[in-house]
C-alpha cells in the first residue's frame, strides 16, 4: 500500500478557516453555536475550527467531543472489547445550533451514531455537520453542510488524516487498499 499526500498542513489550515468563516455566516454570528469532535480526529479539528473563529470573530465558541463506540450499527463487527474514548458535552446542548466535526465523511453511518449519541445528551435547535474530507459513498441520506475538500473515491481505496496533536503531522492521504486474497496469493 503506498500512500499518496492530497491535502498538505497548509492546505489543511485553510480549509479549516474556510469552513470556520462558513460556520459563523451560516450561523450569523457566533450566538448559541457549539462544535462536537466525533472521537478521535474530529476532536482536535473542532479545537481548530474554534480557535479560528476566536481568531476572526473574538468569540470562543464551546467545543466538546462525542465517543459514538456503542451507538456504531457495526459494533459487533468492529471488536468484541471496543475501545471507549470519552464523550466531554461541557454545556447544555438545548437550544443550541451544535456543528459535528469529523475527519473524513463517507458512508455516512458514522454521523448517524453520532447524531443518536448527541440526543441523547440533550435537544439542539440544529445539528450541521463540517467535515475535513467527503470522499463520497453514502449508505444513508447525510451530506455535509462544511467541506475542506471533496475527494472522490474509489472503495478500495482509504483516506488516512493525520493530525499533530495525535500523528506528529498534518496531512491527508489516500491508498488504495490491497486485497488479502491477492496477497496470500504471492
Amino acid at each position: 500500500m503506498t500512500d499518496r499526500q492530497i491535502m498538505t498542513g497548509d492546505e489543511i489550515r485553510r480549509a479549516i478557516l474556510r469552513i470556520s468563516h462558513e460556520i459563523v455566516e451560516k450561523q450569523a454570528g457566533t450566538q448559541n453555536l457549539a462544535l462536537v469532535g466525533i472521537q478521535r480526529r474530529g476532536v482536535p479539528l473542532a479545537h481548530r475550527v474554534a480557535d479560528a473563529i476566536l481568531d476572526h470573530e473574538g468569540a470562543r465558541v464551546p467545543v466538546g467531543a462525542l465517543d459514538i463506540t456503542f451507538y456504531r450499527d457495526d459494533l459487533s463487527l468492529v471488536a468484541q472489547q471496543p475501545i471507549v474514548k470519552g464523550t466531554d458535552l461541557p454545556f447544555d446542548l438545548n437550544g443550541m445550533t451544535v456543528v459535528l466535526v469529523d475527519d473524513v465523511l463517507y458512508t455516512g453511518r458514522t454521523v448517524r451514531a453520532a447524531m443518536d449519541a448527541l440526543i441523547d445528551f440533550g435537544r439542539p435547535r440544529a445539528i450541521r455537520l463540517a467535515v475535513l474530507i467527503d470522499r463520497g459513498h453514502r449508505e444513508l441520506p447525510i451530506r455535509a453542510d462544511h467541506v475542506g475538500k471533496n475527494v472522490p473515491t474509489s472503495r478500495e481505496e482509504i483516506v488516512h488524516v493525520h493530525v499533530s496533536e495525535m500523528d506528529d503531522k498534518d496531512e491527508v492521504t489516500i491508498a488504495r487498499q490491497v486485497q488479502a486474497a491477492a496477497t496470500a496469493a504471492d
